[in-house]
């Protein structure tokens, strides 16, 4: 989904881009889109002037430099290299890819990339909007509570699934085609709900941006217990053991043991569940006392 800023092709220093560091090398670039003017077939100054700042790989129309038809590395395709990206990103993380990782997971050498994308923002870009795919579109039969409650727990649980996309929301315009189908189901059930268009955006990032914190701290928790070998049921009675032990928090401890008992649950995974839907019923519940009070008619399905 476009970014709630409006914004997501900030700037960066050129030794770093704002995915991370990448070595740099023959046609390497920034998250700026300032191309390195060494090794074979780089651009010149002058060229790359008018295209210093990259809003985003998917407004980038320019001519490529090379012939990729005739020289580009057989079997291999954008497609195949997004797909591979995404593997990577599951795998090791955010801060472990790079452009070699990639190559060698593709079994080609790390220029071989470069006919297909110009940085390594470029394929996180991409890898972000291939992921959006996995979002199924809402029933538009449904009433729009039933469809808002659908796409949250998909976002929701695509967060949970790459934790990765995260810290990439607001690094990236995200308006490729799969986003932005996101972007347009989320447009018409904040539509069906009766809200005046000034308040539209404002209910919008109440849920998602609920869902996004939701999402990324449930991914994050999850991530952890993973990497210590543990269930997330054996990690959170740990650490709240741990924390009961210590004098000055103990009250604390006490007061969060009470909250737990009284909302139920067998398990941590149970527990948040609880939590998230009602949260998510308060949102939409606010939804509807604000379209009451200042909506333009009765809300549609």
């Amino acid at each position: 989904m476009v970014s709630a800023s409006g914004s997501g092709s900030g700037t960066e220093p050129e030794s770093e881009s704002a995915s991370g560091p990448e070595a740099s090398g023959p046609d390497s670039e920034s998250a700026s889109g300032a191309k390195s003017t060494s090794g074979a077939g780089s651009a010149s100054g002058a060229d790359r002037a008018p295209d210093t700042v990259r809003t985003s790989v998917w407004l980038d129309r320019r001519t490529p430099s090379r012939s990729r038809r005739s020289e580009s590395p057989a079997g291999l395709d954008r497609n195949r290299i997004t797909e591979a990206s995404v593997r990577l990103l599951d795998a090791d993380g955010l801060a472990k890819f790079s452009m070699r990782r990639l190559a060698a997971e593709l079994d080609v050498t790390a220029m071989s990339l470069y006919w297909y994308v110009d940085t390594k923002d470029d394929l996180l870009e991409l890898a972000l909007d291939s992921v959006y795919a996995e979002i199924a579109p809402p029933r538009e039969a449904d009433d729009w509570r039933d469809r808002l409650r659908d796409l949250a727990r998909s976002y929701r649980e695509l967060l949970v699934r790459h934790i990765w996309i995260s810290p990439l929301a607001g690094t990236f315009l995200n308006i490729g085609p799969n986003s932005m189908l996101f972007s347009y189901a989320v447009q018409d059930i904040v539509r069906a709900t009766g809200l005046p268009l000034e308040r539209q955006t404002g209910a919008l990032s109440a849920v998602f941006q609920f869902v996004y914190g939701f999402g990324t701290v449930e991914g994050h928790f999850k991530a952890r217990c993973d990497a210590t070998g543990l269930t997330q049921d054996e990690y959170h009675q740990r650490a709240m053991g741990t924390i009961r032990a210590q004098p000055h928090m103990r009250e604390i401890a006490v007061y969060s043991d009470d909250i737990m008992a009284a909302r139920g649950g067998d398990t941590v995974e149970e527990m948040r569940e609880r939590d998230f839907v009602f949260a998510l019923d308060l949102l939409i519940a606010g939804i509807e006392t604000m379209s009451a009070r200042t909506g333009t008619g009765t809300p549609s399905p």
